[in-house]
């Protein structure tokens, strides 16, 4: 459930029940036979008319509940203006949606009484010039309240049908979302409690006006002062952890209500069931997972390129990442535990996004002012990361920071290249804390050519002689040597053989091979051969 008795109390909802405004009443083709005429409260012409309620009683307030569009003909109230002004001031303490004064029997004209008590209060108050049957307002009023009420719970209860069954499917979050926002007919956005967007659905171009100036139209709807902005949370067990919101809903706010909140019956289930749901912590951890895959779905797209970095902006800014005049560094982390990262980066509290993109590897985009250190701070993440427990393996790439966001989608594919040059060869090289470009040298240039068929067939013709070979550890004993500089000591040390016994694999490599290793073109020959060979396995 989206709430409960704790939450409930603390927070009234919202009535559910389908209403009509006072304006949508008056512009009923039956009301205007009435001529009608707004003489008070004008501007509160929107308020919701819940029922219409025909009463001549002149304390007709003690038996409203709120939301009633009364009707009379005010023959009790004639002759007397103290009744007639507690009149007015009773419904308006009874919470009702206006008044409707028919003219003729008691009244000829507005009681001017009546009007300012009416203006003062803000109720509207309307009054029809020609005789008018009530019944048939009651009757058109209530039909039309009975048909938004059914239609509001056909939809609640088609929509719950099809998230149930997604969810029994094992659909995604995601999928659930787009299906909200078809029925909706307008962008969905979820987000934490502190209004960072999550997830969004719907047609990619409204999503988009709407996160392009999110943090002040989030305020809005949670003021209740932006039309068409229907909220529910989010949360279980007494805790909320975030909203849904349908924003600019077009139809019936009722409607609009149920399918908000049968949406987020939808994702609390959803997110139980993928936590398991068997302990009080599921809710944060799963968000925590909500928030991963937030930043995992932007990160991906500015690595793959799919959306132009430019229409990303909102998307960026609404996940909590600051924008505006920052500067951009581009990370990418070789890690077998995904999620230490953004651990890392919350800890140290550093701005910046971190989400894993595919196999063992991190994207990681750190976002600071101008005048902070970008190059040691890099290094300081670098460094407190490959100080966590069994995290010696981890090769953090960077690419320069950048200055303009357009260039960020470049500055993560150089980071990944990179990254995926040195870990081939990350023991053998021993990486500096944060590698770079130009820390990879000719290993980064063989593994841009490693799809060309040229540098293929070169490395298939260099290494022939090891590769059909049934001697299976001269390979890793020749990738060894070459990588420590034909270091022999060395590279005796990391296969843990004895240095007469390294003489002998290296003769039967050079054997194999046909080349003397001892020449430096023909090692250099061998060496670009096998990063090529290298590359191409990857």
């Amino acid at each position: 459930m989206t709430t409960t008795p704790e939450t409930s109390a603390r927070q009234p909802r919202e009535p559910w029940e389908p209403a009509l405004s006072v304006r949508q009443v008056l512009g009923l083709e039956r009301v205007r036979a009435g001529q009608p005429e707004v003489v008070a409260g004008a501007h509160r012409l929107d308020r919701p008319v819940r029922w219409v309620h025909v009463a001549e009683a002149a304390d007709v307030g003690v038996m409203l509940s709120g939301g009633e569009m009364v009707l009379t003909t005010g023959v009790l109230l004639a002759g007397d203006e103290d009744k007639q002004g507690e009149y007015v001031r009773s419904l308006d303490r009874a919470e009702a949606a206006a008044l409707v004064l028919g003219l003729g029997r008691a009244f000829p004209a507005p009681p001017e009484v009546m009007r300012r008590a009416a203006e003062r209060c803000g109720l509207p108050m309307v009054v029809l010039h020609r005789p008018f049957p009530f019944a048939e307002l009651t009757e058109e009023v209530q039909s039309r309240l009975l048909r938004r009420k059914y239609a509001a719970v056909s939809l609640s209860e088609a929509v719950r049908t099809e998230l149930t069954g997604l969810i029994t499917a094992g659909a995604p979050m995601q999928r659930l979302l787009d299906e909200v926002a078809r029925h909706a007919g307008c962008p969905v956005v979820v987000t934490n409690l502190a209004h960072r967007v999550l997830a969004t659905a719907g047609e990619r171009a409204a999503v988009d006006d709407v996160l392009r100036d999110w943090e002040r139209i989030a305020r809005q709807a949670g003021a209740g002062s932006a039309d068409g902005w229907i909220r529910a949370e989010l949360g279980c067990r007494g805790e909320r952890w975030g909203r849904l919101v349908l924003c600019g809903y077009g139809g019936d706010r009722a409607a609009g209500r149920l399918l908000a909140d049968r949406a987020a019956e939808a994702l609390v289930l959803h997110r139980m069931l993928a936590g398991d749901g068997t302990h009080a912590g599921v809710s944060a951890g799963s968000w925590d997972s909500w928030e991963e895959q937030s930043a995992r779905s932007l990160l991906t797209d500015l690595v793959t390129g799919a959306v132009p970095a430019r229409q990303l902006l909102p998307r960026a800014r609404a996940a909590g990442l600051p924008v505006n005049r920052r500067v951009f560094v581009p990370l990418v982390v070789r890690e077998r535990e995904p999620d230490r990262p953004a651990r890392v980066l919350r800890r140290l509290g550093l701005p910046g996004i971190a989400a894993r993109l595919a196999d063992d590897h991190v994207a990681v985009l750190l976002s600071l002012a101008p005048d902070q250190d970008a190059r040691a701070l890099t290094a300081h993440f670098a460094t407190r990361l490959r100080a966590e427990p069994d995290a010696a393996h981890i090769v953090v790439a960077a690419a320069d920071a950048r200055a303009d966001w357009t260039e960020v989608p470049a500055g993560l594919r150089e980071a990944q290249h990179v990254a995926d040059a040195v870990a081939d060869s990350a023991t053998a090289l021993d990486p500096p804390p944060v590698v770079r470009l130009r820390d990879i040298h000719l290993r980064g240039l063989v593994r841009l050519l490693r799809d060309d068929p040229h540098v293929q067939s070169f490395a298939e013709r260099e290494l022939d002689g090891l590769l059909r070979g049934t001697d299976q550890d001269l390979l890793p004993v020749l990738r060894t040597y070459l990588a420590t500089g034909r270091n022999k000591s060395r590279t005796a040390q990391l296969h843990h053989v004895s240095r007469p016994a390294l003489y002998r694999r290296l003769e039967a490599i050079q054997g194999r091979l046909g080349v003397d290793l001892d020449d430096f073109e023909q090692a250099a020959s061998v060496h670009i051969a096998l990063l090529a060979h290298d590359a191409q396995q990857g």
